[in-house]
């Protein structure tokens, strides 16, 4: 087996918990169902943008001009070095703001941690997370923790945008490009962490990107020609693509041969090795999905791997796909790549369509 770094971290912190990172998360069609029951509730005029489209955060006017943003994220560990697990959980709570193409402002820790766990390691977690945090520019204002049976962390965020430049995931139009800001893989390589199965060089791929923040969404937001934005996290690439495509009422067609990936991620993959959550998410959204024949296993793992800190999924007008590339590479996604486009919709059922 592989060691996953150079030297045995001092914690194992992902034998510490039932699961990890955006994996975690309730499975989409259990989720909609839940939601559905729970009922839409109270909704102000102020309240721009609620639950009901799945969207990243919460959005409240407070003027013509300012529009508050609020969002929460947290999970089990995803890695087994503290300090690693707090960048992860923090990069991927503030994606959220950058999602909307808001500018965060600050944020309040969310911890949760076993008896088990020294003190030392809990602060690591946190120092971690502080560290995502001010590469961000938003200081951790306060927060909350409570003793509980396996560690969680994550981050309330809230930020701030114009509220006409506010992104949704439910403003894509027939024609237009399709971005993903980050090759897929990461939830792969956290499965193969769990498992030992995971090279030093692999595990150094999974933090850098999934500690590379999407500071892309601001500037996405003001190109001409944006129309819908989200992040890829743990419903996998076409879970994400399909909240879109159902708030936009539009379809969507990708190319697999175009879609950017963790080259240690593919070789996992071929290899059996798949996070728990993919089969969940097939499961919830594979109805709607139209594959080709005889499409590889391993390739549908791909698709359906939640990512944990993965990157924007951006619908555009197709003259703006150039101009928005560079504003990825320009922002560190040097493996940003226009995947496929939004279309008319599909036959009943059917709202994403793969292509070899």
């Amino acid at each position: 087996m592989n060691s996953p770094v150079a030297s045995p971290p001092p914690v194992r912190l992902t034998r510490l918990a039932s699961g990890g990172g955006c994996g975690c998360k309730i499975a989409p069609a259990v989720l909609r169902d839940i939601l559905a029951r729970a009922g839409g509730g109270f909704c102000p005029p102020e309240l721009l943008v609620d639950f009901r489209h799945a969207d990243d955060a919460a959005v409240w006017r407070i003027s013509p001009d300012l529009a508050i943003l609020a969002t929460a994220d947290f999970f089990p560990p995803v890695a087994d070095i503290p300090e690693h697990f707090g960048r992860i959980a923090a990069t991927n709570a503030i994606s959220d703001i950058y999602a909307m193409g808001g500018t965060p402002l600050f944020a309040l820790a969310l911890a949760a941690a076993p008896s088990s766990l020294a003190p030392e390691h809990i602060a690591e977690i946190l120092k971690g997370g502080a560290a995502a945090c001010a590469a961000a520019g938003i200081p951790v204002a306060g927060g909350h923790s409570i003793a509980a049976a396996e560690p969680i962390y994550g981050l309330a965020v809230i930020g701030r945008a114009h509220p006409e430049r506010v992104m949704t995931n439910s403003g894509a139009r027939p024609g237009d490009a399709l971005i993903l800001g980050k090759p897929l893989g990461i939830g792969i390589l956290a499965a193969a962490l769990q498992k030992d199965e995971i090279s030093p060089q692999a595990y150094s791929q999974m933090l850098a990107l999934a500690t590379l923040p999407n500071k892309a969404g601001p500037e996405l937001a003001a190109l001409p020609g944006a129309r819908a934005m989200t992040d890829v996290t743990g419903f996998g690439p076409l879970g994400h693509l399909l909240e879109m495509c159902r708030a936009s009422g539009v379809s969507a067609e990708i190319g697999f041969s175009r879609v950017p990936l963790i080259p240690a991620a593919t070789e996992l993959a071929q290899n059996g090795i798949a996070a728990g959550a993919s089969g969940r998410n097939w499961k919830s959204h594979g109805g709607e999905v139209v594959l080709p024949s005889a499409f590889p296993e391993w390739q549908k793992t791909i698709l359906t791997d939640p990512q944990t800190s993965g990157g924007l999924l951006f619908s555009c007008a197709a003259e703006s796909a150039e101009a928005a590339l560079e504003i990825f590479r320009r922002h560190g996604c040097g493996d940003a790549a226009v995947i496929g486009k939004m279309k008319a919709p599909g036959p009943a059922g059917a709202v994403a369509e793969v292509a070899a």
